[in-house]
């Protein structure tokens, strides 16, 4: 069950009917527990009604609900029901839109999930408390999930938040650093991307009541996934479309931010990578021409291959990882065709 094979050329995330069907109504429910001013942000920021409150069509709404769908697809793995890890997904997807409204504050992106992000809509502070008021909310649904297993499902959570901070510290460090490696920066990435996937599947396998070594198989599976999506966001950022993506493409590269492909190009002996390190010293964004040219020349220097190729390593790891947990056979399957999505997508 080891063997990595690629089960389709998945550029879309596999939407799974069922785990909307779930996942949705509590979710819905834990948001509506919010103050109203932070409900509204949250459901406009989740694609549920506009700025002024108007409902949208979609039942779901915004967001592909990986995570979601990792804890759920967790706990059937290892003989256990989705419902029995229903409040560990619905908190896992909390804390996923906590994450989001901070980092865009925090990179000053204005568009999320192809509209105006939150921030720019509602103002910095109702954004930043929105985050905050989610993630009060994730930790109190595990904290009050009807099983014997919510205290250690807790201590999960919280282990995971800490990693995420220190992730995202140090991605916000690295775009001051005059020399970012290849290895610092995947252990950045383990913590600000990989650390809530991987408690996502941990959260699944702990409310199913699985023993201790199938969790851990299911947590590593989680963080090497996480890393590997990373990467591929990172190309993405890059490469991708913002019609497709709903992310403005090349502004990491206009505010000098380190990305896989632009760590590994600049470490580099390539000439390219030298005249990359001079756009990066300017002190001031990139203009489109830049952004053009910077683009031109992390690829040249290597930077695009070494990231797909790090996001297939890292995809490698998932897929042991994921054996070691001994899932049942028809989840490994559904696993393994998320994975896949997650690192060949579109958007």
């Amino acid at each position: 069950m080891s063997q990595l094979t690629d089960p389709a050329p998945a550029t879309v995330f596999p939407r799974l009917g069922w785990v909307d069907d779930l996942l949705v109504p509590a979710l819905r429910a834990a948001v509506a527990t919010l103050p109203a001013s932070e409900n509204r942000v949250a459901g406009y920021h989740r694609g549920w009604w506009e700025a002024d409150g108007t409902p949208l069509e979609s039942v779901s709404g915004g967001g592909k609900t990986v995570r979601p769908a990792l804890t759920l697809l967790s706990a059937v793995a290892v003989g256990g029901t989705a419902d029995s890890a229903l409040p560990g997904a619905v908190a896992v997807e909390l804390v996923h839109d906590f994450t989001l409204l901070h980092d865009d504050v925090i990179d000053g992106d204005a568009l999320r999930r192809h509209r105006p992000a939150a921030w720019s809509v509602f103002g910095t502070p109702a954004a930043v408390l929105t985050g905050d008021a989610l993630l009060v909310a994730a930790v109190r649904t595990v904290a009050d999930a009807p099983s014997e297993h919510a205290a250690v499902a807790v201590q999960e959570l919280v282990g995971a938040l800490a990693d995420l901070v220190r992730g995202q510290s140090l991605d916000v460090e690295f775009e001051e650093a005059s020399e970012v490696s290849v290895a610092q920066y995947l252990a950045m990435a383990e913590g600000k991307t990989g650390s809530l996937m991987g408690c996502a599947c941990a959260l699944g396998g702990l409310l199913a009541g699985a023993h201790s070594s199938r969790v851990r198989g299911l947590r590593e599976f989680g963080r090497r996934l996480g890393t590997a999506f990373q990467c591929a966001d990172d190309l993405l950022g890059i490469w991708g479309r913002t019609a497709r993506s709903g992310k403005p493409v090349g502004a990491d590269l206009a505010a000098h931010k380190r990305s896989l492909p632009v760590v590994a190009a600049l470490a580099s002996t390539d000439p390219a990578a030298r005249h990359l390190r001079s756009l990066y010293r300017l002190p001031r964004p990139l203009d489109g021409q830049e952004v053009e040219l910077a683009r031109e020349l992390v690829e040249q220097a290597g930077g695009r291959q070494a990231a797909e190729e790090e996001a297939r390593r890292q995809l490698a790891a998932a897929m042991r990882a994921l054996a070691c947990a001994q899932p049942t056979a028809d989840t490994y399957r559904q696993l393994q065709e998320i994975a896949w999505s997650m690192i060949r997508r579109e958007s």
